[in-house]
């Protein structure tokens, strides 16, 4: 199975320069896209959560922790070789989808869908937060979709 640094190595490679806030986003609906394409098969295991801008995978922002852009030669891991056919198809699905979206639309979508309502429970959006949203909620709701 690939890993969120595969993922975004590949995002990366396919869009160029872009900052680390859409790049989170637009890992956060690989993921969730992935979920239901392939009946519930995550793309990676890491988790993301609900933080106040929108989904955030700690691990993925560890990474690129101090950047405000990124780019392929900025992320030092993942390999995009580790993805097959069907993950590259499902994240190039989503680049074709939300890829020309600015980082504040693909925040502010995220605020209107349950997953990452559902795992702030009810915070304020200014709050800060690090609950996990669930890959069953992402499943759940964007499959419904």
């Amino acid at each position: 199975m690939a890993n969120i640094f595969d993922v975004a190595k590949y995002i990366l490679e396919q869009k160029g320069n872009m900052t680390t806030w859409k790049l989170q986003k637009l890992c956060y609906y690989s993921q969730a896209w992935a979920l239901v394409w392939s009946d519930g098969v995550p793309l990676f295991e890491e988790d993301f959560q609900a933080w106040r801008n929108g989904p955030v995978c700690r691990e993925l922002y560890d990474a690129h922790k101090g950047l405000l852009t990124i780019t392929a030669e900025d992320l030092k891991v993942g390999q995009s070789e580790h993805l097959n056919y069907d993950e590259k198809d499902t994240i190039e699905a989503v680049l074709r989808s939300y890829g020309h979206r600015t980082p504040l639309d693909l925040s502010e979508r995220t605020h209107f869908e349950t997953p990452w309502l559902k795992a702030r429970n009810g915070l304020a959006e200014y709050e800060p937060c690090d609950h996990i949203i669930t890959k069953d909620s992402m499943g759940e709701y964007y499959g419904s979709l």
